[in-house]
């Protein structure tokens, strides 16, 4: 016998779409052999529905569409489980699966581990579940979990008594650096140590600031990863029973480079988001830095050339190697691309202001007034064309407000939005290595925002090392700035990084979504309160 696990690129309440892609991952499993087909968890309804959830019409949309389901496979020779949101007899809201025989359901599985952490917010839609589902057929038994189910231990335990074949998981398991490290860990101390062999179907694609990368995969019961599918692209992965049955040493988890893994995630980030919402193209402000630079190399990977268009906009203070290095990088790439200089709008604002900035020094302000220019133009071509505008900030300036609100934060979405900046220039490299599409000069000049004569980021902020271990250490792992001081970073660089990140909450609470690549990204994985005397 084979099962087979469909990691699918469902979009949340495209109930058609996402029916029929079960229904084609079903004939693909079918033809190769499978008998059971295992999808991501919510696969019905897409992941996360959030909000959607507390409507009983989104309910009652996701019930048409199992029965619809169950029409299109009623003539299947394959049984499929389904994630999906289940009102039951008790008037509670589960997160569940559905087993299809020959398009009827034979059981039910209500999720019983409701995560409430990180981006996770389970416990406000849905009741936990209690019992345990097993199910039997062509003389083999199977037990099903839901995600967060097989993260702890009490579900898994509760399987152990059953004497399955396997435990087939439906996952919704979104992104980080290294996360299927972390599954696989997770799998064979809660599965494998209990003897128990299992399949996981996870999902794929990106969904607002989350990215699913797939990577779906079974370990035997000796907790030998016996199969895995592709990394960032929908994937049927089929196995028989005897090989997951088959007695393995346990194998190493072999992952792409921590680069490899970020680049493919905001690739597939930014192409879902752009398509999924149905936008005609994105438009990018290029500066001649490294931040445009890498954020326009993710776009055109993402979407293809002739769907991007970069903007150059000079002031006064743009060095002519911006103009050059930016006019080379479009040239390789082959995007539309056009110069709209802006030092007469500066000067005409000036003018208007003169008579109430008086004879005040120039400071922030002037720098800034540049920088909304740029975004109120990319917002106009914006609303003019359609396309949607990618903001280039990355998560070290989102830190500590080195960003203008209004400005450069203008647009829908953040590409680098929890993107160190170290980690900017390691996929400069990345990508270079794949084709030099980014010149060189634009990766080794020192950054700068070219707001004011002769400047550089560093005359604000500490080199990026230091400013990115303290935000890491802080942000991340939540410690101290008493706990930073052991890293060997000056008490005073310590104390201001942290003052920054805290009063510039304001501003990222008004950022762009964007996507998430590390275990905690501004936004859902930061609820920190915007008015507080916390210090």
């Amino acid at each position: 016998m084979k099962i087979a696990a469909a990691q699918l690129n469902q979009t949340v309440a495209d109930f058609e779409a996402n029916c029929n892609r079960i229904v084609e991952a079903a004939h693909q499993a079918l033809e190769q052999g499978a008998g059971i087909l295992l999808t991501p968890e919510l696969s019905l309804c897409g992941y996360p529905p959030e909000d959607l959830l507390l409507r009983p019409a989104f309910i009652d949309r996701c019930h048409e569409a199992l029965v619809a389901l169950g029409q299109q496979l009623q003539g299947l020779a394959i049984e499929v489980i389904v994630g999906l949101p289940h009102k039951a007899a008790d008037g509670r809201l589960y997160n569940a699966a559905a087993w299809l025989r020959r398009g009827e359901v034979v059981a039910w599985y209500h999720k019983q581990a409701l995560p409430n952490y990180d981006v996770f917010d389970e416990k406000r839609y849905f009741a936990a579940g209690h019992e345990v589902c097993v199910v039997e057929t062509q003389g083999r038994r199977f037990g099903v979990l839901i995600c967060e189910d097989f993260w702890t231990e009490a579900p898994c335990k509760a399987l152990q008594a059953h004497h399955l074949d396997a435990v087939l998981i439906l996952n919704a398991s979104p992104f980080h650096i290294n996360k299927q490290v972390q599954r696989i860990e997770v799998a064979r101390k809660h599965l494998s140590e209990l003897a128990l062999p299992m399949l996981s179907a996870n999902l794929v694609g990106g969904q607002d600031e989350l990215v699913f990368d797939g990577c779906s995969f079974a370990l035997n019961a000796q907790g030998s990863l016996v199969a895995q599918a592709r990394a960032f692209e929908p994937d049927v992965l089929t196995l028989s029973l005897d090989r997951l049955h088959a007695a393995e040493s346990a194998a190493p988890t072999v992952l792409p480079d921590e680069e490899e893994q970020v680049w493919n995630a905001l690739v597939l980030g930014t192409r879902d988001y752009v398509l999924k919402n149905r936008f005609p193209g994105v438009l990018i402000g290029l500066s001649g830095g490294i931040d445009s630079a890498v954020t326009l190399a993710v776009a055109v990977d993402a979407l293809g050339a002739d769907r991007v268009r970069a903007v150059m906009m000079p002031s006064q203070y743009t060095a002519d190697i911006s103009w050059i290095d930016s006019r080379d990088m479009v040239a390789r790439l082959g995007v539309r691309y056009d110069e709209l200089p802006i030092r007469t709008l500066f000067e005409a604002y000036l003018s208007m202001l003169a008579s109430d900035f008086g004879e005040k020094p120039q400071d922030a302000t002037e720098e800034n007034i540049q920088a909304r220019i740029r975004g109120t133009l990319l917002m106009a071509l914006s609303n003019k064309h359609g396309s949607l505008v990618l903001t280039t900030s990355n998560k070290s300036e989102s830190a500590v407000g080195y960003t203008t609100l209004y400005g450069d934060m203008a647009g829908g979405f953040a590409v680098l939005k929890d993107v160190y900046k170290t980690l900017v220039y390691r996929l400069a490299h990345y990508r270079n290595r794949l084709s030099p599409v980014i010149p060189q000069r634009i990766i080794e000049r020192p950054p700068s925002a070219e707001l004011r004569p002769d400047q550089t980021d560093q005359d604000s902020l500490p080199p990026y090392d230091v400013l990115d271990d303290i935000i890491q250490r802080y942000m991340e792992n939540n410690l101290s700035g008493d706990q930073l001081r052991p890293g060997g970073i000056d008490d005073a660089v310590i104390a201001r990084v942290v003052r920054l990140i805290q009063i510039n909450e304001y501003k990222r609470r008004q950022a762009a979504v964007g996507v998430r690549v590390t275990p905690r990204a501004w936004g859902r994985d930061w609820r920190y309160p915007i008015t507080s005397g916390w210090r």
